[in-house]
């Protein structure tokens, strides 16, 4: 009956909260998997995620949200990593030298003393946990002159918390809806507690439509960005009808310090003839890429009904994206496809529960 009732809650994550506050909190505590600490405080906090966002806590959703939770953190809320401060050393590296400055300099100015007594280094060096590492950064950048602005960017903890929710995102999210809970530091510090990271976690999950029949696009979005498994349909769809081949990564747009236009958007140009539009018109509607505005702009339209003819059957709305994970925690080869198989794994399992 479960996996039935799949597809159809796939699409549509968004209801008005049918299900009572007893009834919600029983049925995430079914959901957790077994060996879970204090399930009474998570099923709180994820039927508290799910109510202020007005979402309706059905198994499928709830499984949906234990399922990334499961993978992104095995249910601990600020785990221990090994050799963090070895993996924060290298990423701290990377950055002096993508920023030009000799890393011997940037070691010297964390050799400075910290507002607890050890320098930063020290503290590097000893960190367990993000929550560890990211306050030496937060202190390091709000103690020296100009930190802020020079070394903001430079805390390597960009997703935080037991859903491993990016930052950028709950801050973004924070600056439309109202935060529910009282924010004792600031949105960024918010994403390390349980509360925070289920919060903007559920957000970025399921509060958006999208044209999917499956969670694991969700699960693949969730990895790569909101839209990214449409948007990689619709660059599998653009080089289908364009013969040129493209990587079908959901970044619909080259990163703003890239010139000119990327090579999704010169196909899509390519076609413009076709498609009975200008390069403007095609641009406008590219900048939609992370919007649900995007399906409806002609150039999403135009560019599935050519794929559609030349197939000669519906060209899939939905594809998993192309892309191979990186980042300072990341030792081995991994991709966004590896990840939502695996996160679909466990959503079948928690259905099974």
């Amino acid at each position: 009956m479960i996996l039935a009732s799949m597809a159809g809650c796939a699409q549509e994550p968004r209801t008005s909260p049918t299900v009572g506050a007893a009834e919600g909190r029983a049925l995430i505590e079914q959901a957790l998997p077994p060996g879970v600490a204090d399930r009474a405080g998570w099923a709180d906090d994820l039927y508290g995620a799910f109510s202020a966002l007005e979402i309706t806590p059905t198994a499928e959703k709830i499984c949906a949200v234990v399922a990334v939770t499961g993978q992104e953190s095995g249910f601990q809320v600020d785990p221990v990593i090994p050799d963090l401060g070895r993996v924060a050393w290298r990423e701290i590296d990377r950055r002096a030298e993508r920023a030009a400055i000799p890393p011997s300099l940037v070691h010297e100015v964390l050799g400075l003393e910290s507002s607890t007594g050890q320098s930063y280094a020290e503290r590097i060096d000893h960190a367990r946990t993000e929550k560890d590492l990211s306050d030496v950064f937060e202190d390091f950048t709000g103690s020296l002159p100009l930190g802020r602005s020079l070394f903001a960017s430079w805390n390597p903890i960009r997703t935080r918390g037991p859903m491993q929710v990016n930052v950028a995102f709950a801050e973004a999210f924070a600056a439309s809806h109202r935060y529910p809970y009282p924010v004792k530091q600031s949105i960024a510090d918010e994403v390390f507690t349980r509360r925070g990271s289920l919060y903007f976690g559920v957000a970025h999950l399921l509060d958006y439509t999208a044209p999917y029949e499956s969670y694991l696009y969700r699960f693949a979005d969730f990895n790569a960005g909101q839209y990214a498994s449409r948007n990689a349909a619709f660059q599998r769809a653009v080089g289908l009808v364009s013969g040129r081949r493209l990587e079908a990564d959901g970044a619909l747009l080259p990163h703003e310090s890239a010139g000119g236009p990327g090579d999704t958007e010169g196909a899509v140009r390519a076609l413009g003839k076709r498609l009975h539009l200008d390069d403007e018109a095609i641009h406008a509607a590219l900048e939609q890429g992370k919007t649900r505005e995007f399906e409806r702009t002609e150039v999403y339209r135009g560019v599935f009904a050519l794929a559609d003819r030349v197939q000669g059957r519906p060209a899939p709305r939905a594809v998993l994206p192309q892309i191979e994970l990186k980042g300072p925690k990341i030792s081995r080869k991994l991709t966004t496809e590896w990840y939502a198989r695996r996160v679909d794994a466990r959503f079948k399992r928690c259905l099974a529960r």
